[in-house]
C-alpha cells in the first residue's frame, strides 16, 4: 500500500538516494525502450536520467568552477556523459548515451552514500542530546516547585533531583547525599557517593537519595554539552588523507579536461586532421579516460571487505575505515565494558574459622537483597543458588554499608571503616588479604554479625571482570605490528593499572574526562598519525570520533558510541580487532593491485586513441571491460 506521507518524508531525508533510484530507473527503462526499437521513448527517458542522477554533480562541479575556480571529478563525469550522449546522437550509436547515463548513476550512487554519513553524524548528536531531560524541576525561594526547560536555567537556580532520576545540568550539591552512576559520562564501574559541596553532571543518575541542586554555570556549558560539541568538531574535521584524495582529483580532472579541449582544437592545425576526426577523437578520449575503472578499483573491494566483516561479526560503517584499521599503529582502550564485561561480580571470597564460604555469601545476600547498589546485587547474584531469607529491620548507611538482623542476630556489611566502628581489633590476615585485593582494583566487603559482641565472618571481594579474550587480543595486536598500546579511563588510577597489568597494557591515562581522553588521543596522532580508540560508553564519544578509527563494542556498547564509532563489534569480541585489521591490510593490497590494472587499460586506451588504432565502441569496451575486471578483482574479498 501506498503511503504519501512516509514517501513525503522519504523524499525530505534521503533526496540524494531518490535521485540515484530514479536515475537508475530511467535507465533502465530507456535501455529496455531502446533494445526493442522504441527510440523515440528512449530518448525521452535516457535524458531524464541525466538531468535526475547528474543535477547535484553538475551543480557542484559548476560551483566549484566558478567560485573556487577549480575544476574537479564532479564536472569531469557530466561532461564525459554529455560528450558520449552527442556523439551518440551525431554517429546514431545511440548505445553511447547509455555509456553516459552509467557515469552519471555512479557518481548519484556516491552523492547517496555521502547523505548517509551525514545523517549517522546528526543522529549522533541527537542520541547525545537525549541523554538528558528537557525539563528541571526549579526551587522557588517560597518553597514551590516547579518544571521548566533545561534551556531557561540561570546560573544560580536551585534545582531538586528525585532519587532515579537523570540529573538535568551540572551543578553543586547544596543539600541531601546520594550515590550517582556517573558511568556514561566518566567511564567509573561504581556509582559515586555524593554529598553537600560535590559536583554531580548532566546524564548521570541519581541514586536513592533526593539532591538539592545549585547551577554554578550556564546550562549550555555542561559536561555533557561540552561532549556533544566535541563529537560534532571531531567528526567535522577532515583528515589529511581525505584532503590529498580531493587534492588528487581536482589534479586528475584538469589534466584530463584541459587535455580533452586540445585534442578537441589543435589536431586540424598541426596534424591535419579533419573536424570530424578531431571531434571524435576527443569525445573518445574523455570517455576512455574518465576514471570509472579507477572507482570500481576501491569500491566494491571495500565493500566486499565490509560484507566479510559483516559475516565475522564486524560492522565497518564505510569502506574508508576497513583501509584505516589496516593501517593503524597507535591503539587506545578504554576499561570499563571493553577490557572488562562492566558487570559487577563477586571475584573472592575469604571465611574466618568456624564459618564456611557459603555462611558468608548468605549473611552478606540477607541484608544486600533490600539494596539496590550494585555491589549487592553482585553478593545477591553470587548467592542465587544458596538459601537463605531475607533481613529484617535493614538500614543503608551511605558511602558505609548496611545493617540489619538476620537469623536473629544483627549483621554488618560494609566497608572497613563501617566495621571498625562496632569491632576494635580487625584481624591482622584479613587486613593483609583486604590489602591485596584492593591493590588489584577490586573493591571489599566486610561481613560481620553477633549479638552483644560482633564477631567477622568473612570478606567478599567485587570486582568488574575482565574479558577472558583480553590479555590474548593485546598480544596479536603487537604481533600484527601495532607500536604503541594504551588504556584511558575514568576510573582511578589503582584499579586501572590493576586491569592494565593483567592484560598486558603498559602506558595507563586515570581519571580521565571525555575531553581529556580526546586530548590523548589528539597526542597520539600527532606521533603516530593513523590511531584506533576502542570503547563503549558516552564518555568515549568524543575520543571515537577523533580516532583515526573509532571501534564500539556492540552489545555493551552506548547508543551515542555505536553511532559514532566507525567500526562495531556486534559479539563484543576483543579479538575481532586483529580480525579487522588482517581484514584491512589484505583490502589494502587488492586495492593497491587494481588501481595498477585501472591505470594500466586507461594507458593502453589513451595511447590506442592517440594512434587512432581504436575507435569509440571498442574505446567503450575497454573502458567497460577494465571496470568489470577490477570489480571482479575486487570481489575476491569475498572469500
Amino acid at each position: 500500500m501506498f503511503y504519501p506521507q512516509r514517501f513525503s518524508q522519504f523524499t525530505k531525508e534521503h533526496p540524494d538516494t531518490l535521485a540515484a533510484l530514479l536515475c537508475g530507473l530511467f535507465l533502465l527503462l530507456g535501455w529496455l525502450a531502446l533494445h526493442f526499437g522504441w527510440l523515440g521513448v528512449a530518448l525521452f527517458l535516457l535524458p531524464a536520467a541525466y538531468v535526475i542522477g547528474g543535477y547535484d554533480s553538475a551543480r557542484e562541479g559548476l560551483t566549484t568552477l566558478f567560485q573556487e575556480k577549480e575544476l574537479d571529478v564532479d564536472l569531469l563525469m557530466i561532461v564525459a556523459a554529455i560528450g558520449a550522449a552527442v556523439l551518440g546522437l551525431w554517429r546514431r550509436e545511440y548505445y553511447l548515451i547509455i555509456d553516459g547515463a552509467i557515469l552519471i548513476l555512479i557518481f548519484a550512487i556516491s552523492g547517496a552514500l555521502e547523505g548517509y554519513a551525514m545523517q549517522r553524524t546528526e543522529r549522533s548528536i541527537r542520541s547525545l542530546m537525549s541523554l538528558t531531560p528537557d525539563t528541571a524541576r526549579i526551587l522557588h525561594t517560597g518553597g514551590n516547585e516547579e518544571l521548566i526547560p533545561i534551556n531557561q536555567l540561570k546560573v544560580g537556580d536551585e534545582i531538586i533531583v528525585k532519587p532515579g532520576e537523570l540529573i538535568p545540568t551540572d551543578g553543586m550539591i547544596i543539600s541531601g547525599e546520594s550515590t550517582i552512576n556517573q558511568a556514561a559520562i566518566t567511564g567509573e564501574s561504581l556509582p559515586v557517593e555524593k554529598t553537600v559541596g560535590d559536583e554531580v553532571f548532566a546524564g548521570t543518575l541519581n541514586g536513592y537519595g533526593a539532591l538539592q541542586l545549585k547551577l554554578h554555570k550556564p546550562a549550555s556549558s555542561s559536561l555533557i554539552q561540552r561532549v556533544i560539541k566535541l563529537v560534532e568538531q571531531a567528526q567535522t574535521e577532515a583528515p589529511p588523507s581525505q584532503e590529498f584524495i580531493e587534492r588528487f582529483e581536482r589534479g586528475y580532472a584538469k589534466v584530463i579536461v584541459i587535455a580533452g579541449v586540445l585534442l578537441a582544437i589543435l589536431p586540424p592545425f598541426v596534424w591535419g586532421w579533419d573536424w570530424e576526426t578531431t571531434i571524435y577523437r576527443a569525445l573518445t578520449f574523455l570517455v576512455v579516460a574518465s576514471p570509472c575503472a579507477l572507482m570500481a578499483a576501491i569500491m566494491p573491494t571495500l565493500l566486499s571487505g565490509i560484507a566479510h566483516g559483516a559475516r565475522q561479526g564486524i560492522l565497518f560503517k564505510n569502506g574508508a575505515q576497513l583501509e584505516k584499521i589496516g593501517k593503524v599503529r597507535a591503539i587506545a582502550f578504554d576499561k570499563t565494558g571493553t577490557l572488562t564485561t562492566g558487570q559487577l561480580q563477586v571475584s573472592h571470597v575469604i571465611a574466618t574459622a568456624n564459618y564456611s564460604l557459603d555462611d558468608v555469601l548468605k549473611t552478606a545476600a540477607a541484608l544486600e537483597a533490600s539494596s539496590e547498589h550494585p555491589i549487592g546485587q553482585a553478593i545477591v547474584q553470587a548467592a542465587n543458588n544458596l538459601t537463605w531469607s531475607r533481613a529484617v529491620e535493614v538500614q543503608a548507611i551511605p558511602g558505609k554499608g548496611i545493617v540489619g538482623t538476620a537469623n536473629n542476630q544483627q549483621v554488618i556489611v560494609g566497608n572497613k571503616t563501617f566495621l571498625q566502628e562496632y569491632v576494635t581489633q580487625l584481624p591482622e590476615e584479613l587486613l593483609t588479604t583486604a590489602q591485596t585485593w584492593q591493590q588489584q582494583g577490586e573493591t571489599v566487603v566486610w561481613v560481620a554479625q553477633g549479638a552483644a559482641e560482633y564477631e567477622i565472618i568473612g570478606l567478599i571481594a567485587i570486582a568488574d571482570q575482565l574479558r577472558s579474550e583480553a590479555a590474548a587480543t593485546i598480544a596479536q595486536l603487537r604481533e600484527a605490528g601495532v607500536e604503541k598500546i594504551i588504556m584511558i579511563t575514568g576510573d582511578n588510577q589503582r584499579t586501572a593499572s590493576s586491569v592494565a597489568q593483567a592484560v598486558g597494557i603498559d602506558v595507563v591515562y586515570a581519571e580521565l574526562l571525555p575531553e581529556d581522553k580526546l586530548d590523548v588521543i589528539r597526542s597520539l596522532q600527532k606521533q603516530y598519525h593513523t590511531v584506533a580508540m576502542v570503547g563503549d560508553g558516552i564518555n568515549d564519544a568524543p575520543a571515537l570520533a577523533q580516532a583515526t578509527v573509532g571501534i564500539a563494542m556492540g552489545a555493551a556498547g552506548s547508543d551515542v558510541a555505536l553511532e559514532t564509532a566507525d567500526i562495531v563489534l556486534m559479539t563484543d569480541r576483543l579479538e575481532k580487532i586483529a580480525t579487522a585489521m588482517k581484514l584491512g591490510k589484505r583490502s589494502q593490497t587488492i586495492v593497491k593491485q587494481n588501481i595498477i590494472i585501472a591505470l594500466g587499460f586507461i594507458a593502453l586506451l589513451l595511447l590506442g586513441n592517440f594512434l587512432g588504432n581504436i575507435n569509440l565502441p571498442i574505446g567503450v569496451i575497454g573502458h567497460e571491460g577494465s571496470t568489470v575486471l577490477v570489480t571482479l578483482s575486487g570481489l575476491r574479498l569475498l572469500k
